[in-house]
């Protein structure tokens, strides 16, 4: 994997840059969609390719390996060949969905012990066994396996989180580099910063990821529900000590907002379930502020979804007709606003590395962050 910056703003920390993998290329800042179980919801992959123009989307560790299992994934030659999709793909290797395990896990210094939310099997997450598993998943990039504390946790538990994430961190590493993919190409692994939101524990988190001078790094353990400010806080923090010339993934992050002030501070890679889970129950994103779609104000409304986005379902479907399917239940409205929301995503991005580009970012941003922000 290679990373090229391209440009950085002026007036804040916003980078362009241009970041090479196996399967294609992805311009930064760069939103990824969330295929969790090698699928994003309601929508076929030509249309993430075509019509979205998603440039990478993730799968997770803890979801493929319950299903459809290994063996599966192995035998189709890995996730790309199964579920279709020939661009990048990064993998969560799984820690953040063992935090929301917390009535039915167990955290050791070997890993995490933890019962399916399917069947109630027990299973058994070491770092060295999560890498294996991304091994077989086929991941271009894939992340360390990590503890996500909640929020609020006290300084101790967030010490003691940090520093059993840096051991295993330590131990991903060793068998990541003492293995190989399984599928004729290269796979690169991410480090996580933790340290909850004292900044001590943040900037100890951050020297340590950044020593390990891997190919990109991420920012985890942020957007659980702390406030805004704090979370922003907390970025600036780590983007300053992170190499420059390395992406910076910041983890289930955001808002279309969160994302606009984020790249501000340097970050360059972002995920969210926001736009696909909050389209299924008719929220939607746009150019001009947040619909809910299910409001009566809609109801005789024949413009366009939104005529600014380059996406066919934005601009050949009305707001009336959505709001008509949704309120109807059918499963055409689910489709049409996640792939909606999803192309709102990406153009924000790609709006975003434009000004970057010509230099603009900052004053474009405070414009941009109040106007999608509205409730319409």
């Amino acid at each position: 994997m290679k990373f090229k910056l391209e440009v950085t703003d002026p007036k804040s920390k916003a980078r362009a840059g241009m970041l090479t993998t196996a399967h294609g290329e992805i311009e930064t800042p760069i939103f990824m969609p969330v295929g969790t179980a090698g699928s994003v919801k309601a929508v076929h992959q030509r249309e993430l390719s075509d019509d979205i123009h998603a440039q990478i989307i993730l799968g997770n560790t803890y979801h493929l390996y319950l299903r459809p299992g290994l063996d599966v994934l192995e035998k189709a030659g890995g996730l790309h060949k199964f579920n279709g999709w020939g661009k990048p793909i990064l993998t969560d290797s799984g820690g953040y969905q063992v935090f929301s395990l917390a009535n039915n896990r167990k955290l050791t210094e070997e890993g995490a012990i933890f019962k399916s939310h399917i069947d109630g099997s027990k299973h058994v997450f070491s770092p060295e066994g999560v890498m294996d598993i991304q091994r077989i998943i086929g991941a271009d990039i894939i992340m360390a396996f990590d503890e996500c504390p909640p929020y609020p946790c006290d300084y101790e538990y967030a010490r003691k989180s940090m520093e059993l994430t840096h051991r295993w961190l330590q131990r991903c590493i060793d068998r990541f580099d003492s293995t190989k993919g399984k599928y004729g190409y290269e796979q690169t692994l991410f480090p996580i910063v933790q340290g909850s939101v004292f900044k001590d524990l943040r900037k100890q988190s951050a020297e340590f990821v950044a020593s390990c001078e891997r190919d990109g790094n991420a920012i985890g353990g942020l957007s659980v529900g702390e406030p805004a400010e704090m979370m922003y806080e907390m970025t600036e923090m780590v983007t300053d000590i992170l190499p420059k010339d390395k992406p910076r993934y910041l983890m289930g992050v955001g808002t279309p907002a969160n994302i606009l002030e984020a790249i501000a501070l340097g970050v360059d890679m972002f995920d969210c379930v926001m736009p696909t889970r909050n389209a299924r129950n008719g929220m939607l994103f746009t150019s001009e502020g947040i619909i809910n779609i299910r409001n009566e104000k809609w109801k005789e409304d024949f413009s366009p979804i939104d005529p600014y986005i380059n996406s066919y379902v934005s601009t050949f479907y009305s707001k009336a007709y959505l709001r008509h399917l949704v309120i109807s239940k059918e499963i055409l409205a689910a489709q049409i606003a996640s792939i909606h929301n999803l192309s709102f995503y990406l153009w924000l991005v790609g709006q975003a590395r434009e000004q970057i580009k010509i230099g603009k970012y900052a004053d474009w941003k405070n414009l941009m962050v109040e106007k999608v922000s509205r409730r319409l």
